[in-house]
């Protein structure tokens, strides 16, 4: 089997949280004085580039420093947000325990993170479900706002870990967006879709992803994960 490294997406991909992460940037938002103005959706946006279109969406100016202050604001919601959050509106989607199960247990496997939060906010909420420490990388949203290159930085520390260069290794991203898609081809990687957010199976597939499921828990999909 070839050298390979899975970057998995965090909200809508591996867990639903409830909204838990939009609540608590709004409130660090408003804390900053920053009004949260016309909503508009995540899915597939980095957690900076989601602060940063709020500050500016009023016409306000995004400084870097401004950014880390509503982000550091962010953390410290998310956390009780996170708590808050009802079983119901919580969870882990089928199929994800089976798939790193058995990707942990090859050989030449590295299984990481490959998302727009950044870590802090990527570990507290995957802690919830328990597979936080499932995790030792990932590119995340403080490694870039730009996701092409977040996953680039994933499949370079995967790459580190099977002991290869990342040219001769497998790179798998796992989203539930088109914005997954496109960056996974932007750095020449294999997308695997999964239809467990807001895009449906079809829309997906419109972007031509390598692969794409309703669900990890579908039939064929954890061995098109794995090669």
């Amino acid at each position: 089997m070839q050298a390979t490294v899975l970057l998995f997406d965090v909200d809508g991909t591996l867990i639903t949280t409830g909204g838990a992460g939009r609540r608590a940037i709004h409130h660090a938002l408003e804390a900053a004085g920053v009004p949260v103005g016309e909503s508009f959706s995540f899915a597939g946006m980095t957690d900076r580039a989601i602060v940063r279109q709020h500050i500016e969406q009023p016409g306000g100016e995004a400084s870097e420093q401004h950014i880390d202050e509503v982000l550091a604001g962010y953390i410290a919601h998310l956390e009780d947000e996170v708590q808050k959050a009802s079983a119901t509106d919580y969870h882990l989607h089928d199929g994800m325990l089976e798939a790193l199960d058995r990707a942990q247990s090859q050989g030449g496997m590295a299984v990481g993170l490959g998302t727009g939060n950044i870590e802090r906010g990527a570990r507290i909420k995957l802690r919830r479900v328990g597979i936080a420490d499932r995790f030792e990388f990932g590119g995340f949203g403080c490694d870039s706002e730009d996701r092409a290159e977040l996953l680039l930085a994933g499949a370079e520390r995967g790459a580190t870990r099977v002991g290869l260069p990342r040219t001769q290794c497998r790179v798998v991203v796992i989203g539930d967006t088109p914005r997954d898609i496109a960056a996974a081809k932007a750095i020449g990687a294999y997308s695997l879709a999964v239809a467990t957010g807001r895009y449906g199976l079809q829309e997906l597939a419109a972007h031509g992803p390598t692969f794409a499921f309703g669900s990890l828990a579908a039939a064929g999909a954890i061995d098109a994960l794995l090669g």
